[in-house]
């Protein structure tokens, strides 16, 4: 009989509940449909143009052997009080941080909801896999009418199927998805669903516009169905009025080209956590450091920090992003106003000039 320590035990369960997070312990359906060739797309599998290295599970197991993950406390609680009831003038945008990827989106009359979750768990389990060190900053019940939710992949913390379901139950939503991930939603019986390629515009409502763009990432929810849907980031344009969310990714030169298509959002939510070690989630997550350079290839007016502060996915602290970030605004003699975070539950009303 092995003779395991607190120490090893303690290792092995951490190694798993990363896979499980990372999606390499699950018996995903692997897609069939074909998409036509292109810079993103082989015939079998999707890519990142700018850089196709992969990590393997070798490589998720050096990771999680050689370092160690921060001690992160069991329960933070939340300070704002949400208030929903904007008058919001034609100018303006409220954005609202809920957690992790989740922000709510209001402009000129319209709800969007990114990437939302709001189960205990980024897993399909109840009972195991990343657990919420906070609870969202707003009840589901309590949202505005919600007219569009955008999901930028289909990672358990981004697309989280529960909540989807939730949403549609409540408010009947209008989802927007990239190439491959709307049959993870039809078989959930949510019906009203859009599928884009990159550079594609979403044509359910003329009066505004959402496009989907690159991200540097890659997608799966099982062993056998890696890299079979696309990742993306979305492109929110409304009467001149432009955000931007990246959603999950890596920085590269899709920041850049995004601003050349597109032109300087008015406001972009970018992600600052996940990152450590770098050596391993560079080729996926974007540090505060690279963070800062694509607020400043996208030309943003304003950045706002999400994907931090709610679930353990990597090694750093909980308040690390934070200080991070901040630290590389003031190496960069860079105004912290251009490029805020805000704490879950928050709000912050935008005006604009234009």
């Amino acid at each position: 009989m092995y003779n395991f320590s607190y120490k090893t035990l303690s290792l092995i369960l951490k190694c798993i509940l990363y896979l499980i997070s990372s999606n390499y312990l699950f018996l995903g359906c692997s897609s069939s449909t074909e998409y036509s060739i292109s810079d993103h797309y082989d015939g079998s599998r999707f890519l990142n143009p700018s850089d196709r290295t992969e990590h393997g599970l070798w490589d998720v197991v050096k990771m999680l052997t050689t370092s160690s993950f921060e001690d992160w406390p069991e329960s933070v609680s939340n300070s704002p009080s949400p208030n929903m009831n904007h008058a919001l003038k034609v100018n303006e945008i409220a954005i609202t941080f809920i957690n992790h990827a989740t922000v709510l989106i209001q402009v000129q009359g319209y709800n969007i909801l990114t990437d939302p979750i709001w189960s205990k768990r980024a897993s399909p389990y109840s009972w195991i896999g990343p657990k919420r060190h906070r609870e969202p900053g707003i009840a589901i019940e309590s949202l505005p009418k919600i007219d569009y939710v955008l999901i930028s992949h289909n990672h358990y913390d981004h697309m989280d199927i529960e909540t989807l379901k939730k949403l549609n139950e409540i408010f009947a939503p209008h989802f927007v998805v990239p190439l491959g991930n709307k049959k993870f939603l039809l078989d959930n019986d949510i019906l009203n669903v859009s599928e884009l390629d990159w550079w594609e515009t979403d044509k359910f409502n003329p009066n505004i516009q959402l496009s989907l763009a690159p991200a540097h990432h890659a997608s799966a929810r099982g062993l056998f169905d890696r890299n079979k849907t696309l990742w993306g980031s979305f492109l929110i344009s409304i009467n001149k009025q432009k955000i931007y969310f990246a959603g999950d990714t890596a920085y590269s030169s899709h920041f850049a080209a995004i601003r050349k298509r597109f032109g300087a959002p008015d406001i972009a939510l970018l992600p600052i956590g996940a990152y450590e070690p770098r050596w391993f989630m560079k080729l996926v997550h974007m540090n505060p450091t690279e963070a800062v350079k694509a607020h400043l290839d996208l030309g943003a007016k304003q950045s706002i920090g999400i994907h931090f502060g709610t679930f353990q996915l990597t090694q750093e602290r909980i308040d690390q992003p934070r200080k991070d970030l901040n630290l590389e605004l003031k190496n960069k003699q860079l105004n912290i106003k251009e490029f805020i975070t805000l704490d879950e539950g928050q709000t912050r009303i935008f005006k604009l000039n234009n």
